[in-house]
């Protein structure tokens, strides 16, 4: 069965805990407002936002497990999201983090680096060929080192243009993308320190035929192509709830965006817009942005 979109990245349980007050000092008590296990990960995130936009949408790469896997099967049973290629490891927990959330800020904790230890049982899959031949458009986290490059090299094979997130001007995965959504933990990394962002933004358009967009938080996106002067956009004005999310959202965007065939210009405020909605509630999987809410939000910023 061919699908809209297909998803390779990190898909795991996220136990979040959204607290009353600001963080507390150390060995102070904080009281937790609410707190949730729901599907989480770049790619698990994503795969819920293009669900309520109603994209047939399937995803793989993260093993899941005894504790994930009736988590994910009885979340997504009516949306359109197909699991059908995830490998299930009945002797795993599942790939889970804990975030704590006061508004502006988040701390995520998890054993994210355990995965690659030396001698660490690998706990991601390698794509499928048919299930990127066989979608419109795919997104990549760059997280699975070889499988992360397979899936690049696939969608260029059989010409699927792909969304990916942080990567850098000089890797393949960059350098095929249709569109590479870069933020602070990819601009500060040690290749560009020192550099200003016309700087990184000239060695990243220069590396791709496809659209650089570098997310800075509350500041101004930069983006643009090869050749072209970097433009600036303003991302929407909302009351923050919680930034859980935002970022995987945008990507969801940008993912749609590719899909549709958006210029540039209304992809990155497609993008953006989700984002903003994203970050005014909580918890995001159980009130992922409609369609509505972003044509509404694009409207009344017109």
């Amino acid at each position: 069965m061919n699908h809209e979109v297909y998803m390779h990245g990190q898909i795991l349980g996220t136990h979040s805990f959204l607290l009353r007050d600001g963080f507390p000092e150390p060995d102070e008590y904080s009281e937790i407002k609410a707190k949730y296990f729901l599907p989480g990960g770049e790619t698990g995130t994503a795969a819920t936002v293009l669900a309520s936009f109603g994209v047939d949408t399937k995803i793989d790469g993260t093993h899941i497990g005894t504790q994930v896997a009736p988590l994910l099967r009885d979340f997504y049973k009516d949306k359109s999201v197909d699991l059908s290629s995830l490998y299930f490891d009945p002797d795993y927990e599942g790939l889970m983090d804990y975030v704590l959330i006061a508004g502006l800020v988040r701390s995520p904790m998890g054993v994210f680096q355990a995965l690659y230890e030396p001698g660490a049982t690998k706990r991601w899959n390698m794509p499928k060929e048919e299930d990127i031949a066989g979608c419109c458009v795919a997104g990549i986290d760059p997280y699975f080192l070889e499988e992360t490059q397979a899936a690049a090299e696939l969608c260029v094979k059989h010409k699927k243009p792909y969304v990916t997130i942080d990567c850098t001007h000089d890797t393949y995965l960059h350098q095929h993308c249709a569109v590479n959504v870069v933020s602070k933990e990819c601009t500060g990394a040690a290749q560009y320190r020192g550099k200003s962002m016309e700087e990184i933004y000239k060695l990243l358009t220069a590396s791709t035929d496809g659209l650089v967009i570098i997310t800075r938080g509350e500041k101004e996106m930069l983006y643009g192509r090869k050749g072209q002067p970097m433009k600036r956009m303003k991302p929407f004005s909302v009351k923050v709830r919680s930034t859980l999310g935002a970022g995987d959202t945008f990507k969801a965007g940008c993912i749609y965006g590719l899909l549709k065939g958006m210029t540039d210009e209304s992809l990155v405020r497609f993008a953006s817009a989700c984002s903003a909605i994203a970050i005014s509630r909580f918890p995001l999987p159980l009130n992922p942005p409609t369609m509505e809410e972003v044509e509404k939000m694009i409207a009344g910023n017109a």
